[in-house]
């Protein structure tokens, strides 16, 4: 897993601050430049005892480090990588709050009091990053519960970024009521895709995947009035053993009550956080709805609309499939195992995710 977090001893660090990697020198130790505003900060794996300059001492390595990325330094001597200059996977964390309580969630909610420091955080980041930034995902937690300051970060980013595609995660639950719709509409970013989730056409199913009673009648409203405002949309459809039965089904409905989404993603399920939990209730081998996933990914491209299959390597997936897969697997938690070496596919696989804690026994080269 690529590093994305250091930890150094800080000299003079009075106030949590953003900067930007301005380059690295190898001398008796490394060291990097972190430009900010109110002049550099020195990054260095050496001992110093220079205690007029502000710096981070004796961090154990740099080397995930590059030009250009930019970092957050906190008083504890703690450097968070926020963004990385030669990755397509960057994104906005917004909150670790959430209003539901998914059975699979891979970062579990926090009821922390976190939406003014991230809040901050954000504005200050969207102004440092590249305006030739192909891409950008908001995540969370929960990005809505922002309230009015999520409608102000995307008409940050919105006049700072306007050549980027951003993509945020959703629950959706929110759009329910119709204000809010009506107020992202105002932002006028045709470059925001906003990925929702909806595990099934049976709502008492639904609510209970996502723990949070409501929600499916929630979800499902809020599509339709986020479709009133042409706001773009896409659903996201996580594949384990309480919604693999009625794939059928869900596309079918997806077909006749959705036709305005641009998208239907299928996911692989990341085995982390309350996965692991909740394993009797969610595990499943793949094979075991190969059958259901096949049905509902070739109904819905037969009836014209876009389709992919993300998370999953091709081993687990019948031949139909493949056109059907993507590389979604952010690059700073994906792998390959050793049985995956001699695959003629490899390159053409997405792999695993490195958070997983379980993979499936079925994980084999292709020859």
């Amino acid at each position: 897993m690529i590093q994305l977090k250091a930890r150094g001893v800080p000299v003079n660090i009075f106030q949590a601050t953003l900067a930007i990697v301005t380059g690295k020198e190898k001398g008796q130790g490394t060291t990097a430049y972190a430009s900010q505003e109110n002049g550099d900060i020195l990054l260095t794996t050496d001992i110093s005892r220079n205690v007029s300059q502000r710096m981070v001492t004796n961090i154990p390595s740099l080397d995930h480090l590059e030009d250009g990325d930019i970092i957050y330094i906190t008083t504890n001597g703690t450097i968070n990588t926020l963004f990385r200059t030669s990755s397509p996977h960057n994104s906005l964390f917004i909150t670790d709050r959430c209003n539901s309580n998914c059975l699979m969630c891979s970062q579990p909610p926090r009821n922390s009091d976190d939406l003014d420091h991230f809040f901050k955080i954000n504005s200050g980041l969207i102004s440092l990053i590249p305006k030739s930034t192909s891409e950008l995902g908001i995540t969370g937690g929960e990005p809505t519960l922002l309230g009015r300051r999520f409608i102000s970060l995307l008409q940050q980013i919105t006049l700072e970024l306007p050549e980027t595609d951003i993509h945020i995660l959703t629950n959706g639950r929110s759009f329910a009521w119709k204000q809010i719709p009506q107020s992202l509409s105002q932002v006028n970013n045709h470059r925001i895709v906003y990925g929702i989730p909806l595990y099934s056409d049976f709502y008492q199913l639904h609510d209970y995947i996502v723990q949070s009673k409501d929600a499916f009648n929630q979800t499902v409203l809020g599509f339709h009035n986020m479709a009133r405002n042409n706001l773009r949309l896409e659903i996201r459809i996580v594949l384990h053993q309480q919604s693999y039965k009625r794939l059928p089904d869900l596309a079918k409905f997806i077909y006749r009550n959705l036709p305005f989404v641009e998208h239907i993603a299928f996911m692989g399920l990341e085995y982390t956080g309350y996965t692991i939990k909740n394993n009797e209730l969610l595990w499943i081998e793949p094979r075991e709805y190969e059958n259901e996933l096949e049905e509902a990914v070739l109904f819905l491209d037969s009836m014209d609309m876009t389709v992919s299959i993300y998370n999953l390597p091709l081993c687990l997936l019948k031949r139909s499939l493949w056109k059907f897969t993507r590389k979604s697997i952010s690059d700073w938690k994906q792998k390959y195992l050793d049985e995956c070496a001699d695959c003629i596919l490899l390159d053409q696989c997405g792999g695993l995710f490195d958070t997983s804690k379980r993979h499936s026994r079925y994980i084999k080269a292709i020859h």
